[in-house]
């Protein structure tokens, strides 16, 4: 359920009714994806990721519900773009912190970060975070898809780190929002076959650097909305499944 398009008094009987109540936390960016994509594509990701993983938690006798998105994360190598929205990593660290403040007072079990915006600085952020959440007796559920583990159950295009606004990208965008990707672009965009993994570890600290001077990088002319229908499920999949490993050591216990 999306939490916002609920009253107060629906979340305050979940919150009573004695199963667990789990807020789920889309995280994404305002930031460039190539000339076919939206400027929210990490967005639309994301919370397609937190929708599904919600109606995992209901099938399985929890409250799931979906917090209204979190648009702004650092977007350090997208800045050279039109359009993109950086904020400072201190900035996003404290936004996270005192929604996770809120909802520990209010009584949910857990916060689940559902997180498709890769920049390195973003992702180093959130693993800072997860110690200063749980502090605050709040459990924390947090897939980091960018570790091999979980990477490995992605595209094999997410594992080449050839990835953004790429095919993995543009396929998630096509199972819940093709009307927002420019299919005549998509179509004549060539394979860019280079490495945001590779080219950050070299030390890359702009996409036009790293080999994506129009902040694509992949083939997104053969992105279908069906892999992003199955590349979505698995990623709600692994949320699912970090929010169980997260209630297990639940801090508050």
């Amino acid at each position: 359920m999306m939490l916002g398009d609920l009253s107060w008094t629906q979340v305050q009987a979940a919150l009573a009714s004695g199963r667990p109540v789990v807020a789920i936390l889309p995280l994404g960016a305002v930031e460039a994806h190539g000339p076919h994509l939206p400027l929210c594509t990490d967005v639309i990701i994301s919370e397609g990721m937190a929708r599904r993983a919600a109606a995992l938690l209901e099938a399985q006798g929890m409250h799931g519900f979906v917090l209204p998105a979190l648009a702004y994360a650092p977007a350090h190598y997208a800045e050279e773009f039109a359009g993109t929205i950086s904020i400072g990593e201190a900035t996003a660290r404290a936004i996270i912190l005192d929604i996770a403040a809120s909802l520990k007072a209010q009584g949910f079990a857990c916060l689940a970060l559902a997180n498709s915006h890769f920049d390195p600085a973003n992702v180093a952020m959130l693993r800072n975070l997860v110690p200063a959440v749980e502090a605050l007796g709040l459990a924390l559920a947090f897939p980091d898809f960018t570790r091999r583990a979980l990477a490995a159950e992605l595209t094999a295009e997410f594992v080449s780190g050839a990835c953004h606004a790429g095919q993995f990208e543009t396929s998630l965008v096509l199972a819940d929002r093709p009307d927002l990707v420019d299919a005549a672009t998509c179509r004549n965009l060539r394979h860019n076959p280079s490495s945001l993994v590779t080219a950050f570890a070299a030390g890359a600290r702009t996409f036009t650097e790293a080999g994506g001077p129009e902040a694509y990088f992949g083939d997104p002319a053969h992105a279908t909305a069906e892999e992003g229908e199955r590349t979505s499920a698995i990623m709600a999949k692994a949320l699912v499944r970090a929010i169980g490993a997260a209630g297990k050591s639940d801090p508050s216990r």
